[in-house]
Parts: C-alpha cells; sequence; structure tokens
C-alpha cells in the first residue's frame, strides 16, 4: 500500500505505531519508505518517525498498556525497518567524511539509539563502524587500534551504565581518540558526560552530526583514571556497596518477609519481580555514589513509584527496602544520607500521587 502526500507527518506516526504495535513488520516498513517517496528525507524518517515511535513504545510500556514481550517485539520490528532504510540509503554514501566507531557501553542493551546515531552519520557522508550493545571495554579499543578512528560515539540508556561507560571514556581517551557520549544515563542536559570527563555530549542523533559536519572534533583529554575525576570515591562507599550487591538484596528480601510474613506464600515469580525490583534499587544507589549525585537516585525512585502506580502497587511498598538498606549502611554516611533523602522523596511523591487521584476522582 501507498500512502498519499495528503498524508501529515503526524499520521505517519500513528500509521507506523498502529504496525509495530500489532507486530507487522511489513506494514511498518511500508509506512517507512511511503514517507520517503512522499518527499521526507530519510534522516527526517528516521529521527522523526521512527524514533517518535520508539519513544511511544516506551511511554506504553512504562503505562503498563504493553508487555515486556510487546515493547521488545515492537522494538525489533522498528528496528528491522531502520535496516531496510539503511540498505536502500545509507549504504550509498561514500563515507568520504571520515570513520567514527558508534557502540553502546558495556551492559547497555538498548541498542536503537546508537543505531539511530549511526544511520545519521552514514547519510551525512562518514564512514561507521556500529559494534552494537554490549560492547566490551577491551573489545572497543582492540578495534580502536586496528581501525584508527577520528571519533568514538558512546551510548547508554540506563544510568547504572555510568561507571562503565566512565571506564570506557578514559579506556578510549588513552588511545588519543576522543569520546562523543550520548543517551538517557548521562542526564537531560548532560550533566553526568561532563562529570566524568566525556570530550562532548549530544541530545540527540542530528546535534551530534551536526557538530561533526562543522568540525567540531575536540581533542582528546589526556590520560587520566576515573577517580581523577571523582575524587569522593576514595571513600570506598561505591566499591563497597557494588561488591555486596548480592548479600543486600538478599538481606532486604529476609527482612521484608519479617515485616510482611504474608510474602512467604509468594509464588517465585512474585519472590523473582521482588528480588529484581531491590536489586534495581541497589544499582541505583551505588551508580548514586558514584557520580556522588543524590538526584539521580531520588528521580529513580520517583520513576519507580509511578510504574508501581501503574501496575496498582503502591508507592509506599518502597519505603521498608530503603528503611532496610539503611540499617544495613548504617556506617557509610553517604548511602545513609542518599536513602533518608529518598525516603522523604517517596513519602512526597505518595502525596502528590493519592492528591492525583482524588482531583481525577
Amino acid at each position: 500500500m501507498s500512502t498519499s502526500t495528503s498524508v501529515s507527518f503526524e499520521d505517519r506516526i500513528d500509521l507506523l505505531w498502529q504496525a509495530v504495535a500489532a507486530g507487522d513488520e511489513h506494514a511498518a516498513t511500508a509506512v517507512v519508505f511511503d514517507a520517503i517517496e512522499d518527499g521526507h528525507s530519510a534522516e527526517r524518517v528516521l529521527l522523526d518517525l521512527v524514533a517518535a515511535v520508539q519513544r511511544k513504545v516506551g511511554e506504553e510500556w512504562a503505562a503498563n498498556r504493553m508487555t515486556v514481550a510487546q515493547e521488545h517485539a515492537a522494538t525489533a520490528i522498528n528496528d528491522r525497518a531502520i535496516s531496510a532504510l539503511s540498505y536502500r540509503y545509507a549504504a550509498h554514501t561514500a563515507g568520504s567524511r571520515g570513520r567514527v566507531v558508534v557502540a553502546c557501553v558495556d551492559g547497555e542493551w538498548h541498542g536503537l539509539p546508537a543505531r539511530m546515531l549511526a544511520e545519521v552519520l552514514k547519510l551525512r557522508g562518514w564512514k561507521v563502524d556500529y559494534l552494537g550493545a554490549q560492547v566490551p571495554p577491551a573489545h572497543l579499543i582492540t578495534h580502536i587500534h586496528q581501525t584508527g578512528p577520528d571519533l568514538v560515539a558512546l551510548s547508554s540508556s540506563i544510568a547504572t551504565r555510568l561507571p562503565t561507560a566512565h571506564a570506557a571514556i578514559t579506556a578510549v581517551q588513552a588511545t588519543n581518540t576522543p569520546v562523543l557520549v550520548g543517551g538517557a544515563a548521562f542526564g537531560e542536559h548532560g550533566q553526568y558526560a561532563r562529570l566524568l570527563g566525556a570530550d562532548f555530549w549530544a541530545p540527540d542523533a542530528a546535534t551530534a552530526a551536526d557538530r561533526l559536519e562543522r568540525g567540531q572534533l575536540p581533542s582528546p583529554q589526556p590520560a587520566h583514571q576515573p577517580i581523577d575525576d571523582l575524587p569522593h570515591l576514595a571513600d570506598q562507599e561505591y566499591t563497597m556497596v557494588a561488591r555486596t550487591h548480592t548479600t543486600l538484596v538478599r538481606t532486604v528480601m529476609a527482612g521484608l518477609e519479617d515485616r510482611f510474613p504474608a510474602m512467604r506464600g509468594y509464588t517465585p515469580l512474585q519472590r523473582q519481580h521482588t528480588a529484581e525490583d531491590i536489586a534495581h534499587i541497589v544499582d541505583f544507589l551505588a551508580t548514586a555514589l558514584y557520580i556522588g549525585d543524590t538526584e539521580l537516585f531520588t528521580g529513580f525512585l520517583t520513576w519507580t513509584a509511578g510504574i508501581l502506580t501503574a501496575r496498582s502497587v503502591p508507592a509506599r511498598s518502597l519505603l521498608p527496602a530503603l528503611d532496610i538498606l539503611s540499617a544495613e549502611l548504617k556506617d557509610f554516611p553517604r548511602a545513609v544520607d542518599m536513602l533518608t533523602q529518598a525516603t522523604d522523596h517517596v513519602t512526597g511523591t505518595r502525596s502528590v500521587i493519592a492528591s492525583d487521584s482524588r482531583n481525577r476522582g
């Protein structure tokens, strides 16, 4: 099927959304190519059509209107639509501007944002080595030594990968190669990119491509160690929390069972989900300790409260876990302070959620 030029771009977004939500790969690809045939550039289709639908996929999952399996299927269809577009358009560019390596940091499985950047750079005339999701630093460095790129672009959507991203940034810079970073993990305004010593940050693929097009490649920073950027790591709080992660999760689980005996009757799946939620809390606490920013932790708790509320789980269910963690980490002042602030934050979030509920009623 082919759409006509009378179809608005907003309608095309709806058409692509319907296709990916229905799991219809052929319809999704047709919407992408129809948009190009009607005069829209391949880059605009990537960034304003496919990316817009992918954001909606995430929003629908967060609102509990899409399962994890459906979210994965929709993402896979978007990825295949990008592949089809790349084969037809980006594959024929000369790649004369220079060479860029695009990769996700180790442990980051959200590869689509990095893929978007790689395709935009190809369309702009760069030779791009797209290494995909979860690239171990050793493999990345080996590839740099083998290919000698002008720039390495690192992507991360999950804030808990920031310590790994920091290690990758410093390792790449040690090869005398500048590093561009992007993705939600680095903060809305790139604040964590600057904190971790990246050479530059871009909020989106188009901005990154524009800067490279203007020849704004920076000189890489001198070789240094992560602690040079984050002197507070000398207190070892991050290291101790990260190393005892498994023990902390088990301790919180046991403490919750003592407080709520009904938990002992949980099914294996319920126990698994509870343990996963606690593990995420410990992960974000460790990351907040690493970068020295309490707002990272409280922001995660606010987001989690919203996710739980959308699934009919009260936000107050987070409080006992925070209390048990505070008792376990009583000898770590930065951790206790973060947990105290997070408890106050969740209590305030509960009030807001309750107020919103009354207003809707």
